[in-house]
């Protein structure tokens, strides 16, 4: 076993740090989408095809990484909603794309601006440099992670 360091110490701290703040953070989203009928998780996957475009299911359970059935699950109910829909593959003939509809664009639009009056909110007296840094931080720890899931997984 390697020798712990401060370094590794304030790592461990800060990964265990995110996870409790992992969870506040989603109940509160799920407080702030269930206003629009909607839970984070589906907000996601709408904000997912908003942002990237059409996807397989799979690949956009492979993006998370989480099962596949759950992005199917979430994707039929949005598909119930209209807010989804399933068009042909031209690379695959049966797995189907899945995009955003018009009326999942405006409710992202308008769950994305609650979402912006509350960060605004959320803002008041945090100082603006720490957050960049915090948010470079968080994506070099979320590269890696990747990464590092994609090698253990094989």
């Amino acid at each position: 076993m390697k020798k712990q360091t401060d370094k590794t110490r304030t790592l461990r701290e800060l990964l265990n740090q995110i996870a409790y703040t992992y969870f506040p953070l989603r109940a509160a989203g799920d407080a702030m989408t269930a206003r629009f009928g909607q839970t984070t998780a589906e907000w996601g996957l709408l904000r997912t095809l908003d942002e990237k475009g059409p996807m397989t299911v799979a690949a956009l359970a492979r993006s998370r990484p989480v099962a596949r059935q759950w992005i199917q699950r979430l994707a039929n109910q949005l598909e119930k909603e209209q807010l989804v829909e399933f068009i042909d593959n031209p690379e695959h003939k049966r797995a189907k794309l899945m995009q955003i509809t018009p009326a999942g664009t405006e409710l992202l639009r308008r769950i994305s601006a609650a979402f912006d009056e509350w960060a605004h909110e959320m803002s008041s007296g945090l100082d603006e440099r720490a957050m960049r840094i915090t948010l470079l931080m968080l994506q070099k720890l979320g590269d890696r992670l990747k990464r590092d899931y994609q090698r253990v997984k094989g």
